[in-house]
């Protein structure tokens, strides 16, 4: 400590401490992306609901997946980096798929590309471009810029 009373460890310390405080402010960020997402998940199963797929076997049949990833996402407890795209091209290719249905999954393809969800950049294109275009109507998402 100098004569004025300062010492290099107090602003080293009060860095740290602001470290830790932009972390913890960033908390309520990562989980209004992770409520979106949920809520976005969720508006898929109600369009499901709403076409008139009411029970699980129906639901997995219109969007062409196994019931119990059907169940996993329709209950939004989904892993954390939400739908994969493998996931979204065989709900997108599958011909029963409502069109609501068809439509919340492309908004949530958008969403996730424009970054609403979190992620990198890097991931955000690998996910674009492995999403890809499940069929010649989902040209909308190419028009997507990164």
């Amino acid at each position: 400590m100098d004569s004025n009373g300062f010492s290099p460890f107090s602003t080293f310390s009060v860095r740290r401490q602001t470290g830790r405080s932009l972390q913890k402010s960033s908390k309520p960020v990562v989980a209004e992306m992770k409520a979106r997402q949920v809520a976005k998940i969720t508006e898929l199963g109600r369009a499901l609901i709403d076409a008139g797929f009411l029970t699980l076997d129906e639901q997995s049949k219109a969007l062409g997946l196994a019931r119990s990833t059907t169940w996993t996402i329709l209950r939004a407890s989904h892993k954390g980096s939400g739908l994969s795209a493998a996931i979204i091209k065989r709900m997108l290719l599958s011909p029963q798929l409502p069109p609501l249905a068809r439509r919340r999954i492309l908004e949530y393809t958008t969403d996730k590309v424009a970054g609403l969800y979190g992620g990198r950049w890097t991931q955000r294109r690998k996910f674009f471009e492995r999403v890809g275009r499940a069929t010649a109507e989902e040209a909308v998402l190419s028009r997507v810029n990164l």
